[in-house]
């Protein structure tokens, strides 16, 4: 399995779901989507992507 990394092709925004994806078998657009949907839910979804955004090193 690959590292947690945001990588250069394939990014929407900022490559954190294409990442998680990539680190865990999943497509990109799934996880997108079931980012999008947790929105709807209540609680911290926008800070943690923003955390992840700056934790996650960018593939090199």
């Amino acid at each position: 399995m690959n590292g947690l990394s945001r990588p250069r092709k394939g990014r929407v925004i900022a490559g954190v779901c294409a990442g998680l994806g990539r680190r865990y078998g999943m497509s990109a657009w799934t996880v997108r989507l079931l980012a999008i949907l947790s929105c709807l839910l209540p609680g911290p979804q926008f800070v943690i992507y923003l955390i992840l955004w700056v934790m996650m090193p960018s593939e090199s």
